[in-house]
């Protein structure tokens, strides 16, 4: 079993969304730790506010199978794969981290870039896994957080409940 870490955001429907994302994915992998979830501005295109977290399981799929069942869950939520890179998205689910693979597999390149550009990654991946590090900077993901230009992104925490607990929580 890997620890894995996963960004899931949302700007369509967003809490319905996100919560039935959270269902799907307690469903596979059992339990979740679930960071605080943030609003924040759409990035590279104009539209509504995303909804983001972290989310963090232990897994026993290889990146291939565990990137299918993602795309899975998001095609259970009217994903739609036709629109531009930037666009409106019912759900957006990426792997940020695999355990401590470093490399390129099926197309998709681990740890993710996104953890160093963008605050609704690195702050929720920050507040879940504070003390582990970066596999490429051997930074922590605090660390990281802490020297990161907040002014760049506008990002603030909402109030979300799942399952009758208010997030952050460990399920």
């Amino acid at each position: 079993m890997k620890p894995v870490y996963l960004s899931l955001g949302s700007n369509i429907e967003r809490y319905r969304h996100i919560t039935a994302a959270l269902e799907a994915l307690a469903d596979e992998f059992g339990g979740l730790d679930v960071s605080t979830v943030y609003e924040s501005e759409s990035v590279g295109f104009e539209g509504s506010h995303f909804l983001n977290l972290v989310v963090g399981v232990y897994s026993g799929l290889n990146i291939t199978e565990l990137s299918a069942r993602l795309k899975q869950i998001e095609d259970d939520n009217d994903r739609n794969r036709d629109g531009p890179k930037f666009s409106p998205r019912t759900l957006d689910i990426d792997i940020l981290l695999y355990g401590d693979f470093v490399g390129t597999t099926a197309g998709i390149e681990l740890p993710r870039d996104e953890i160093n550009k963008n605050a609704f990654v690195l702050q929720p991946l920050a507040e879940l896994a504070p003390e582990l590090k970066h596999p490429q900077l051997g930074k922590t993901y605090a660390e990281l957080w802490h020297a990161y230009d907040k002014t760049r992104q506008k990002l603030w925490p909402v109030d979300f409940n799942w399952r009758d607990m208010a997030l952050p929580c460990s399920y």
